[in-house]
């Protein structure tokens, strides 16, 4: 068995997020071919209690205490130079000696680095001698672009700055490691029009859905009051997106179902949410329920799942979770960005306000559409397999392309990116 090192930004479990959903799934598939030597940051307290399940996954391993305000203190001096954040924001010295001393003493030919930042430790004349893949998951640089617009000042110009200055980072990366990897083809397109010298080893890789786990065939009871017709909103509920996607619809959108049927009522299920989720509690028809240890009851007897992102980057696995679970969702544009579906057959398209209001009061009045629900599995079934996805990143990491299609695909970007050079 080969070795490997992972490198990491965030402990991959519990997978209770998005991040950590693709990396959890990664490392389980990755360990099944490979002796993975892991090295992650842990950013919450409670996420240490996993260390030994992590672990039994893993032959080396390092992980790293992240406390937010002292790295975004250590963050600080970069605005002095034309350095982005993100990186002193994951500087830790302790890592950097870890992964010197793997690299030194295990026979590594491959490492796979999960999110930007990571490459740091990984960006040196020892680490070019190995076959390096980077997954990005998302193009961070634009990540803060979208966040700068909905900012005032100064976090506008904050966000504006990390934008500019992260993405000649991502492109250097880019640029010097074997692969780079996003977790869809529309993350992967944009990523290679901004970093169009790199374009030939840009790789769009879908993230999955365990079917098994997510199975509308599995019985629960309902967590629902008996007469109330639950609109479901899962996530992370600290993360700045869902809470402003969840604020949005209960601000803009309920009011309006609610006026049309009284018995509609919005629940926001997910851990940590902040004051400003925990304060739309007072909202007539919202209810914040927090952290649940089993979210599919949640989905399984909603009337209907809402995401009506405004903010969103790569693969919305909340999306994903409920049209496994055979469930109707309604969603905006940027929430269904990178997912294959088919629009109005397997899920439902909402632009605004007034038309997320018409859609969930016509699906509250006429009950499940069943051939939708069935639409989505299948759709699930077919394209959203953590295996069939993920065994791409061992052809990647061999040295080949992700898939057959793909291998007749790279010299077009190769041509591509020389025309555009």
């Amino acid at each position: 068995m080969d070795d490997l090192l992972f490198l990491a930004h965030r402990i991959p479990y519990p997978p209770n997020k998005g991040d950590k959903l693709r990396s959890f799934n990664l490392l389980k598939q990755l360990s099944r071919y490979y002796r993975v030597h892991l090295g992650a940051f842990i950013d919450d307290e409670d996420d240490w209690r996993h260390v030994e399940a992590v672990r039994a996954l893993c032959g080396e391993t390092y992980f790293a205490k992240l406390t937010p305000r002292t790295a975004r203190l250590r963050s600080l001096p970069a605005l002095l130079s034309r350095r982005p954040l993100s990186l002193p924001y994951y500087r830790d010295a302790g890592m950097r000696r870890w992964v010197g001393q793997v690299l030194r003493h295990k026979p590594l030919k491959r490492v796979l680095v999960f999110s930007g930042a990571m490459a740091q430790y990984v960006d040196s004349r020892r680490g070019a001698a190995l076959r390096r893949v980077m997954d990005f998951v998302d193009v961070d640089s634009d990540k803060w672009l979208q966040y700068a617009a909905t900012q005032t000042w100064p976090m506008n110009w904050i966000y504006r700055r990390e934008a500019r200055c992260l993405l000649p980072y991502e492109r250097r990366i880019a640029s010097r490691f074997d692969a780079s990897v996003f977790v869809s083809e529309s993350e992967a397109a944009l990523f290679r029009s901004l970093a169009p010298e790199s374009a030939a080893r840009v790789w769009g890789i879908h993230n999955g859905v365990d079917t098994a786990y997510f199975d509308p065939a599995l019985e629960s009871p309902a967590p629902y009051p008996l007469h109330d017709k639950p609109i479901v909103f899962t996530g992370a509920m600290d993360y700045w997106a869902n809470v402003d996607a969840v604020t949005w619809f209960a601000k803009e959108v309920l009011p309006a179902v609610r006026a049309r049927d009284e018995d509609a009522r919005f629940y926001i299920v997910g851990a940590r949410p902040s004051e400003a989720v925990l304060a739309l509690k007072r909202l007539p028809g919202v209810a914040v329920v927090g952290a649940v240890e089993d979210i599919r009851p949640y989905i399984a007897h909603a009337a209907l799942a809402v995401a009506p992102l405004r903010i969103a980057r790569g693969v919305q696995n909340k999306v994903l979770e409920a049209m496994a679970m055979a469930k109707t969702v309604v969603a905006s544009p940027q929430a269904l960005d990178g997912i294959v579906c088919e629009l109005g057959r397997e899920v439902l398209l909402a632009q605004d306000a007034p038309g997320f209001a018409a859609a969930v009061v016509a699906l509250l009045q006429s009950g499940a559409d069943a051939q939708l629900q069935n639409a989505a599995r299948a759709r699930v079934l077919a394209d959203y397999s953590w295996e069939t996805n993920l065994r791409k990143f061992e052809r990647l990491l061999e040295g080949a392309p992700p898939d057959e299609a793909a291998q007749d695909d790279t010299a077009r970007r190769a041509a591509s990116a020389a025309h555009a050079g």
